[in-house]
């Protein structure tokens, strides 16, 4: 046991003591500082990038704390969730309240009275409550609801393009060519326009400066010189300031120098060469440019809440910075401009942006990807009501996007609605009589804009995009919105008959009693009992040659009989199992000129166009409601 363990004295060489315990060796003692220090190092390493920039890693306990009692109630915890869900807040400054002068058609007349309207910008993403209950998502509902049909004679009627004051009323009738009950003047003589000429020319002159001029006879007859005379010089005026240049206009290219100011908002203490780098600028020219103006302001930090305005001239793809800027709030520090030697000197203060004012503003916060925001149909619903729109408002929204969104797909931080309509009062409530005048909404990639038109043919209100074409679908490709797909078109194996056989049509699965809606606009052609198997069928003949069949169904929607106007989106029937059918479901067809075609697979035409007058008065519509929309002043003024 003891030879086992080892008892003999150790080894040494060339004369070497024994080494005594209470000796340190200083090799030893170095190596283990060194790989103690390397080690700490390493972890801290690990910890700065476990926190990714963040200065602590687990939310402090007096911030939770803090929470609503109900958020603590659930104790359900869900993968990727978080205690405190980050918030974006809705700005005040996304809603704008103005008055709008309109015109409305009563008989005869126009009248133009001034009413308020509502311009709302709203983040769907945001923390939005809503005012009031709304209905649950349906798929059905979304088609199948009532829309709110508009009065005979609008009651928003169209923009007009100049302001009033009061309510004023227009009346047109045409110019009477054929007869009338007034003299006509008789043609001046001569003498009579030179006259007019020689007593009017005082006004046309300022001095030295000619303000405008207008031959009326030939001007050789004033004339003392003999002179060649341009007749066509005074076919022309021109109206200059003092100390004004008129150069001649140069045709834009790729290669024209352009002009922009670059807003940085600060929001955390800073380097002057990092607030550059960070928002994309090139390293060198980041340190070149914070090194004067840290000069001048005494400082190589920006502070949490400082503005940088940066000045650039683009050209092609070139950029050079010729000025920067540093804000306090909205009090200029100090400027820093390049000069023609190509090195920069201190300067004056530029001209004052409202952008610098507002740089916070539209720089709402962003939640992190797998934030549990919403569903873009509750997101929809909260944000509108809470910006004063009502339930059928936002419920006419849903239906128009219907064919562009899908809303029970997740909200992204960048999903956006504009709404442009009318208002009760200052308070910029919408109420019954309201009615919506344009919406842009942008979920991820994809924007739709329409606009609200009254047709001055038939009178009928629909929306269009920008180009005049209707924003609904032609054809609806599901009857069902809530049915399952059971089978397609083409052959296939007869479940009651056992033998191969075309199938004509789409089946759309669903209980029985689901409600079937119209796939569009037309004119029942066919409602009652069909003796070849479809069992109860109804037909609708749409524009252009297109038949829509709806079979099987256990009922028939009252009112639907051969000759009845159907619109888009109505209830015809239900669905049910008569005729040769194994359950209920229904079978669905589409008849293009006599032939059946495949449902789900024909490109279908879209919505109605506008042509002629009728686009004509929507284009001047659209441009009304831009220009507001825009801050801009209408560049149409109306003749009373």
């Amino acid at each position: 046991m003891i030879r086992s363990l080892g008892n003999e004295p150790p080894l040494l060489a060339d004369g070497r003591r024994a080494p005594d315990k209470r000796e340190v060796s200083l090799r030893w003692l170095s190596g283990t500082f060194l790989t103690g220090i390397t080690s700490s190092v390493l972890m801290g390493v690990a910890l700065f990038a476990a926190l990714d920039g963040r200065q602590q890693l687990a939310i402090p306990a007096e911030a939770y704390a803090s929470a609503a009692a109900e958020a603590h109630e659930d104790t359900t915890v869900v993968r990727g969730g978080r205690l405190i869900a980050p918030a974006i807040a809705a700005k005040p400054s996304d809603r704008a309240i103005m008055e709008v002068s309109t015109v409305v058609h009563d008989g005869e007349k126009e009248v133009v009275r001034r009413q308020p309207f509502a311009h709302v910008k709203m983040t769907l993403a945001a923390n939005h409550v809503a005012t009031e209950d709304y209905p649950d998502f349906d798929p059905l509902a979304i088609f199948s609801a009532d829309e709110p049909q508009p009065a005979p004679q609008s009651r928003t009627g169209a923009l007009y393009g100049s302001d009033v004051e009061s309510e004023v009323s227009l009346k047109t009738v045409p110019f009477p060519t054929a007869k009338t009950g007034m003299k006509m003047a008789s043609d001046l003589s001569l003498e009579e326009v030179e006259e007019n000429v020689r007593s009017n020319g005082s006004v046309l002159t300022d001095g030295n400066t000619q303000l405008a001029a207008l031959y009326y006879v030939d001007p050789r007859r004033f004339s003392n010189e003999e002179a060649d005379v341009d007749l066509t010089a005074g076919l022309s005026a021109r109206v200059l300031e003092q100390n004004m240049t008129v150069s001649a206009p140069e045709s834009i290219t790729p290669q024209t120098e352009e002009f922009a100011d670059d807003i940085l908002p600060v929001r955390a203490d800073t380097p002057i060469a990092k607030a550059l780098t960070d928002s994309g600028y090139p390293q060198q020219y980041a340190d070149g440019i914070a090194s004067y103006i840290s000069q001048q302001l005494g400082a190589s930090d920006l502070e949490k809440g400082d503005v940088l305005r940066i000045g650039i001239i683009q050209k092609g793809e070139q950029a050079k910075i010729i000025r920067a800027s540093v804000y306090r709030g909205a009090r200029h520090l100090v400027t820093v401009a390049l000069d023609d030697k190509g090195k920069y000197v201190p300067g004056s203060e530029p001209p004052m942006l409202d952008a610098i004012a507002t740089a916070f503003d539209d720089n709402t916060f962003a939640p992190p990807p797998g934030q549990n925001l919403p569903r873009v149909y509750d997101g929809i619903y909260r944000a509108a009501l809470s910006y004063g729109m009502t339930k059928d408002m936002t419920a006419l929204i849903i239906k128009l996007l219907a064919s562009n969104v899908d809303f029970q797909a997740q909200l992204r931080p960048t999903d956006k609605l504009e709404a442009f309509f009318s208002v009760a009062d200052s308070t910029g409530q919408a109420t019954e009589d309201s009615e919506l005048l344009y919406v842009n909404a942008r979920f991820g990639d994809t924007q739709t804009r329409f606009y609200r038109f009254q047709d001055p043919e038939d009178g009928t209100v629909d929306y269009f995009d920008e180009n005049g074409k209707s924003i609904r679908q032609f054809l609806l490709r599901n009857p069902v919105p809530n049915g399952i797909f059971k089978s397609g078109f083409g052959m296939r194996r007869h479940p009651i008959l056992g033998f191969a056989r075309m199938h004509t049509g789409v089946d759309w699965a669903a209980p029985r009693g689901t409600a079937i809606i119209a796939a569009g606009n037309g004119t029942v052609e066919k409602a009652g009992w069909d003796s070849g198997g479809y069992g109860n069928q109804t037909i609708i003949r749409h524009a252009n040659g297109y038949e829509s069949s709806y079979n099987h169904q256990s009922a028939i929607a009252k009112g639907v009989v051969p000759g009845a106007k159907i619109r888009q989106g109505q209830v015809i029937g239900w669905v049910g199992t008569t005729g040769e059918s194994t359950g209920p479901h229904l079978h669905y067809e589409l008849i293009v000129n006599g032939t059946k075609v495949d449902p789900l697979r024909i490109r279908l035409p879209g919505g109605k166009s506008l042509q002629g007058e009728a686009l004509a008065k929507f284009e001047d519509e659209r441009k009304r409601i831009d220009m507001l929309l825009n801050n801009q002043t209408p560049d149409q003024v109306a003749s009373k």
